[in-house]
């Protein structure tokens, strides 16, 4: 069976800027870019070191002392690639030029204010701008939506995401302190994810929690999106099984009329050191048993779906594609969800003490 998955890559050669230089670009943006043969022009970050750190390890040929510098000195078509924390995006996409393309890495701000004015800011200065939503196109994503498009499990009706896994927070020291950090950092790809094959809910029911030994904001939540009746999509995470990995768990499930789709994501089990990926199928068979296969594809989460986040902005900016999928303007969506869901857990669910004493 030939399912299609890998990204289009652009036809132009785009020269890339990078403004930050934390561990995701070492681990996804710049391996990404390299197995795609991408053209990084330059890089710059705060501590000029770290910058010149991967300048090197990955044949990076200007190492600039400012933004201001990087964008003086950018040449024609650069593509400036954001990846720093959200609370300096404003004072870094001012400084972009008028009409630039820019990828900014997730979250659209702390919250949905502050994503408000990124999408205002975006307009203003006529930015082609997308935010680093790689789920979307991992390839076990990619692979799913192609057998969905293509009718092979009928008529979808149910999504499931679950993480049941111990997340190493303290590698992440600028995130693990966020008063916001479970669904903000980690559902938010799910729930944009979904979103991706589902469009916009109605509603969004929501409860995200603390571990009792811990100092972190939140790092388990359960969030159910309201699609009418029938569809059922649940985002179940766990990130304290701290139990070994025996039932550790983190799959994204697909369940349609005629068939359904489990994929197992590696790169979170042992993160960062990750085991494979695993992609099953399972399509019904008129007088036959159900039965499960598996299809090996190329390529994981990491680095492989920040291929696909770059090509697409590149693409669109080229002209050769007609959706940028995941512009400011469809992300500023994702964050509403997001919003709604830390509006549901405060709020809290229907109290059972009003049934009992409603005479």
């Amino acid at each position: 069976m030939e399912i299609i998955y890998q990204p289009v890559l652009p036809k132009s050669i785009q020269p890339i800027i990078i403004i930050g230089a934390g561990g995701i670009v070492a681990d996804a943006h710049l391996p990404a870019y390299k197995k795609a043969g991408f053209a990084v022009q330059g890089i710059v970050n705060r501590t000029k070191a770290k910058a010149e750190k991967l300048a090197e390890a990955f044949q990076i040929p200007n190492v600039y002392d400012s933004v201001a510098e990087a964008v003086a000195k950018a040449p024609a078509h650069t593509v400036f690639d954001l990846t720093i924390m959200p609370e300096q995006y404003l004072e870094v996409l001012e400084q972009l030029p008028d009409g630039a393309a820019v990828l900014i890495q997730k979250p659209m701000g702390d919250d949905f204010k502050q994503a408000r004015e990124i999408l205002e800011l975006c307009r203003q200065k006529k930015l082609v701008a997308a935010i680093n939503f790689q789920l979307r196109f991992a390839p076990f994503v990619s692979a799913a939506r192609y057998m969905i498009d293509q009718g092979m499990i009928g008529e979808l009706y149910d999504m499931e995401v679950r993480v049941t896994i111990k997340t190493p927070w303290e590698i992440f020291p600028h995130v693990m302190v966020h008063p916001r950090l479970e669904i903000l950092y980690h559902s938010i790809h799910y729930i944009d994810m979904l979103r991706s094959f589902l469009g916009d809910p109605e509603t969004v029911m929501a409860k995200t929690l603390k571990h009792p030994a811990k100092t972190l904001s939140s790092s388990r939540s359960t969030i159910l999106m309201d699609y009418g009746d029938t569809m059922h999509a649940v985002i179940n995470t766990n990130h304290d099984h701290d139990f070994g990995p025996h039932n550790q768990e983190c799959f994204i499930k697909w369940e349609g009329t005629k068939g359904s789709i489990k994929a197992n994501i590696g790169l979170l089990m042992d993160y960062p050191h990750g085991v494979p990926d695993v992609f099953e199928y399972c399509l019904k068979e008129e007088g036959k048993a159900p039965e499960w296969k598996e299809l090996k594809l190329e390529g994981s989460w990491f680095p492989e779906a920040f291929i696909g986040t770059m090509a697409n902005l590149m693409r669109y900016k080229e002209g050769s594609s007609s959706v940028l999928h995941t512009s400011v303007g469809d992300v500023i969506k994702t964050m509403a969800v997001v919003e709604s869901a830390y509006l549901s857990s405060n709020k809290g669910g229907v109290k059972i003490s009003e049934q009992l004493n409603n005479n």
